[in-house]
């Protein structure tokens, strides 16, 4: 999943966003410092984007794009899928887009000096430019993508390819959307039931700590 929905599934507490945040950068064995909250959500970030990676919806999702974009269709698919969290936004929270954004933006900026370099990087240029709330715009999606494509070494082609070919089928892109994101809620959900009702130690590192798409 996309900085929004990260954001959104840890919005009951700054803590707990920032964590959320954090999971592209930094593992949780190397966050300790920031506190358990943070530990955790880290850990749960990396869970959510395993189950969506893994969620048929998803996989057959990615099915719409060509065979030679659809590595690259997961990229492409998490981003827009913030799109529709903001579209279908008073389905999925009680509080108003606005007010989550505003509040993530300021936790995550009076955290900024202990934040790892690239997130504190990342950070200070969705804040001050909006990315969280650029989403609502099907367009400014796909400058976001634009935006990641440049990051990419190779083959950037392929991921501005998947975003094209998922904008051309967009009701079937929301209709997956609509049918996935309240699993993935009821799993974070229970996923936090289990680790809050235990001691939670975050794994030794491993090759899936890594972050999985350019930041």
């Amino acid at each position: 999943m996309n900085f929004l929905a990260h954001v959104h599934l840890a919005s009951h507490s700054d803590q707990a966003m920032v964590g959320a945040f954090l999971g592209d950068f930094i593992a949780p064995t190397a966050a300790t410092s920031l506190g358990e909250t943070v530990v955790r959500e880290i850990a749960l970030h990396r869970e959510v984007d395993r189950f969506t990676d893994s969620h048929p919806v998803v996989r057959q999702t990615r099915q719409l794009c060509a065979p030679p974009n659809r590595l690259f269709a997961r990229i492409a698919l998490d981003v827009y899928y913030d799109h529709f969290l903001t579209k279908h936004w008073s389905r999925h929270s009680s509080r108003s887009l606005d007010a989550v954004v505003d509040r993530f933006y300021a936790a995550i900026s009076q955290r900024s000096p202990l934040l790892p370099e690239r997130a504190r990087q990342v950070s200070a240029a969705m804040v001050a430019k909006d990315w969280l709330r650029s989403y609502t715009s099907d367009d400014r999606v796909s400058h976001a993508v634009s935006r990641i494509a440049l990051r990419l070494s190779r083959k950037r082609e392929h991921l501005l390819a998947a975003m094209a070919e998922l904008r051309a089928q967009r009701e079937a892109v929301e209709a997956g959307f609509a049918d996935f994101y309240p699993q993935l809620r009821e799993f974070v959900a229970q996923w936090r039931w289990w680790h809050g009702n235990r001691l939670f130690t975050p794994a030794l590192p491993s090759s899936a700590d890594a972050p999985t798409k350019p930041v």
